[in-house]
């Protein structure tokens, strides 16, 4: 009876470390950059996943209507932003990809205000706003199993993650949004130990 329930429990720590391994890693490491999609700056300029050169990539969505999260945590990616310039890598090395959730309400214009408020501008090398159909946006959102949904009011309910690519375009470090959730010091040290 002992090994019995010996056996039970090895085979159930098993299963639970089989688990975690497959959500906290493997199921990561499969997220990546879709390279066949192509959307448009928020000044209409094309960009194409199937041409980016390869950096340090991080990944945030948004929707401009957002009161809290969505702003917040571009705001500290503004911050972010400043001690990667003081280190010359922001740019050359690295790159912030910022995608709207809500192309249809989220026109040129409003991304442009949007850009506007946190400094990113029509040449920026190191920071892109975009957007793209619906379709698309929901293919790339999938494929990092970001979540977001309209109840119907346009404010948007979404997951409150932000994504860390290597040179490859894969995810290998996934982070919160807002106040709370994006820490820039950690966010920091996990850009500056992935580009060195």
């Amino acid at each position: 009876m002992k090994k019995l329930y010996w056996t039970l429990g090895s085979l159930f720590v098993l299963c639970v470390g089989a688990g975690i391994f497959y959500f906290s890693v493997y199921r990561q490491w499969q997220m990546e950059l879709p390279r066949n999609i192509t959307m448009e700056t928020a000044w209409g300029e094309e960009y194409r996943f199937s041409e980016i050169k390869p950096k340090v990539r991080l990944l945030e969505f948004i929707y401009t209507n957002c009161p809290d999260i969505c702003p917040n945590t571009t705001f500290k990616m503004t911050k972010l932003r400043q001690k990667l310039e003081k280190q010359h890598v922001f740019g050359n090395k690295v790159e912030f990809i910022t995608i709207t959730i809500d192309p249809k309400r989220d026109t040129r214009e409003k991304l442009q205000a949007y850009a506007k408020t946190f400094g990113i501008k029509q040449n920026d090398k190191g920071w892109v706003l975009l957007r793209g159909n619906e379709q698309d946006t929901k293919k790339i959102a999938d494929t990092f199993s970001f979540q977001y949904r309209d109840p119907g009011n346009g404010m948007l309910i979404h997951t409150t993650n932000t994504y860390l690519l290597n040179k490859n375009n894969r995810v290998i470090e996934q982070f919160g949004m807002g106040k709370k959730g994006f820490d820039i010091e950690e966010v920091y040290n996990a850009i500056m130990d992935e580009i060195q």
